[in-house]
């Protein structure tokens, strides 16, 4: 029986989103932008030359860039082995939950809650929720910033009153920082766990914890993270194939993201390496006709958001290399599904997702152009590889 593995490279959008404007995103290209930024040499801390993917842009990844924004990628431009094409999201939104719901056949029917860009950024009610859940007398941040220099700025205050840092973006997000010491790590998710309902029920899509630790002036996130996301509006291809008696493996946020549903087995790591190795682990033994539903967040979080083009560049370089460590684990009849979620144009303006399209790519299938298709569409065709149907929203492309 088939198995399926469904790989999502959080962030890697490829350009030409038709609403991209409408998001302030018009022009925004990850993997366009990244690879002239290593053909001109300015992606040259820890690496050096063209961007080198020559696994993924086997299976069409130059090709799905051309598609999707009408542009060639310098030193990506091999002849499709695989099946390849590009995906465009309906849901109105460029962030997590909404892009992995949609790849999973659930676009998001709501418009999010979102909080105005100003300081104060959150209502007096939430902040009052927050100190009481806490036990703090108040909140530091209370604003629009990036994770790294919003800790930074208020780490001091924060050992000084043990008050959270509480902090938002243009996504749907209240994100909340404190040092697992100082603070508390224990109390840290569960202050996020408690608040976690009364902005769901508000359409706030999620509540981070994002724990910390080191000095002032040194300090860094550790890998204990956790994303508390309201749960998708209907059945997922995860809750499709658990349905149907077989085995789900969720790596990384997969299990945050889905709020746990459908998911028979999660695996977590302190890395995207640790991740990679779950997946060529799953790749030698996941079950037949099982889903392996898999997150690799680095190349957001690390280099995405801090607009690190050079680390970007590595990230992609080290995954790209390990591949064939994963494609030697898998089976005749296999299909390996490799896209992404939204974009993070790390030369674009802020430090926001961008609206962007995503590349599809297929490992097992043969080489096979798919054309443009929804981001639907990809849990649809993923469903009827495993011999399924998935109601609702999206075709099968194979």
């Amino acid at each position: 029986m088939a198995r399926a593995f469904l790989i999502v490279l959080d962030s890697v959008g490829c350009g030409g989103a038709p609403d991209a404007a409408a998001f302030g995103d018009e022009g925004a290209n990850t993997l366009l932008h990244i690879a002239r930024a290593c053909a001109d040499g300015k992606a040259r801390e820890g690496r050096s030359g063209p961007l080198f993917l020559p696994h993924l842009d086997r299976l069409g990844l130059g090709r799905a860039i051309e598609l999707a924004s009408g542009e060639q990628a310098p030193g990506l431009g091999a002849r499709p082995e695989g099946l390849w094409g590009a995906a465009t999201e309906v849901s109105q939104g460029k962030d997590t939950p909404s892009g992995h719901w949609e790849l999973a056949g659930q676009p998001v029917p709501w418009d999010w809650t979102l909080f105005p860009d100003r300081q104060p950024a959150f209502p007096p009610e939430l902040t009052e929720a927050i100190c009481r859940l806490a036990g703090t007398e108040g909140i530091l941040g209370n604003c629009h910033a990036a994770g790294l220099p919003v800790i930074a700025r208020y780490c001091e205050e924060h050992r000084q009153s043990l008050w959270p840092i509480c902090y938002t973006s243009a996504d749907s997000v209240l994100q909340i920082a404190a040092h697992e010491e100082w603070f508390g790590l224990d109390r840290l998710i569960r202050l996020c766990e408690e608040l976690a309902p009364i902005l769901h029920s508000q359409r706030v899509g999620r509540v981070i914890a994002r724990p910390f630790s080191g000095t002032c002036g040194a300090t860094r996130r550790t890998p204990n993270r956790r994303d508390f996301a309201m749960a998708p509006p209907g059945p997922t291809l995860l809750d499709c194939v658990a349905e149907a008696g077989r085995a789900t493996h969720a790596i990384g946020k997969i299990g945050d993201i889905f709020s746990m549903q459908g998911i028979g087995r999660l695996w977590k790591g302190a890395s995207d390496a640790d991740l990679f190795e779950h997946l060529v682990q799953l790749g030698g033994k996941a079950e037949e006709g099982s889903l392996t539903f898999a997150n690799f967040v680095e190349f957001d979080t690390l280099y995405g958001h801090p607009r690190d083009v050079s680390g970007y560049a590595r990230a992609l370089e080290r995954f790209d290399a390990a591949l064939p460590r994963f494609f030697a684990q898998l089976r005749p009849g296999d299909l390996a599904i490799f896209t992404a979620d939204h974009g993070n144009d790390p030369t674009w303006h802020g430090t926001e997702h961008t609206r962007e399209r995503v590349p599809v790519l297929g490992y097992g299938p043969g080489a096979k152009s798919i054309g443009l298709c929804g981001f639907a569409d990809v849990g649809a065709s993923v469903a009827r590889h495993l011999g399924l149907v998935l109601p609702g929203r999206g075709s099968s492309f194979l």
